[in-house]
């Protein structure tokens, strides 16, 4: 079935789906409001990149924290758009009548879950960031590349993987 020619079903969202917005919506919101209590104490300089091991390696203005959550933002929106339009997602398993519904729904699952996982992380790392040049935190820590690394592919092969069962 090509793109063009596959069916627009409305699949209503799951309520973990709907929680999962909630929930990161709320700690975006959450990591705005401590940037803004905290943009008058923050030095001039701010970590501006860490490294693997979660180390500062470069610093920068205290105005390139308002990148993490611009790009946070933006990533949502645009995610959120294509979340809506499953039938214009590419999937690994032939679709028909009886299994559009569920590869429709799989696969908003997984961008609502990467969409989210992204949110997340993006307010972290400004919410840690903001810490370090506070002098509050010495890095990210030696967790954050792994964690990091399993919450973004966990995730997508658990939803490949059940595309797949579920042919």
């Amino acid at each position: 079935m090509k793109t063009y020619d596959r069916p627009k079903i409305d699949v209503p969202k799951t309520t973990l789906e709907r929680l999962f917005d909630w929930v990161a919506g709320l700690v975006f919101i959450a990591g705005l409001v401590y940037l803004a209590v905290v943009w008058g104490e923050l030095p001039d300089r701010v970590p501006g990149h860490f490294n693997g091991a979660g180390e500062v390696d470069r610093w920068g203005s205290k105005w390139e924290l308002l990148l993490l959550p611009a790009i946070a933002a933006a990533t949502t929106a645009f995610m959120a758009f294509f979340e809506r339009h499953p039938e214009w997602h590419n999937y690994m398993v032939s679709l028909n009548e009886e299994n559009i519904e569920f590869q429709y729904r799989n696969s908003r699952q997984m961008l609502n879950v990467t969409k989210n996982m992204i949110l997340l992380v993006f307010t972290f790392l400004s919410w840690q960031s903001a810490r370090v040049a506070l002098g509050e935190a010495e890095s990210l820590g030696m967790l954050f590349l792994p964690l990091f690394l399993a919450a973004t592919f966990v995730p997508l092969i658990f939803f490949i993987v059940r595309s797949v069962r579920n042919q």
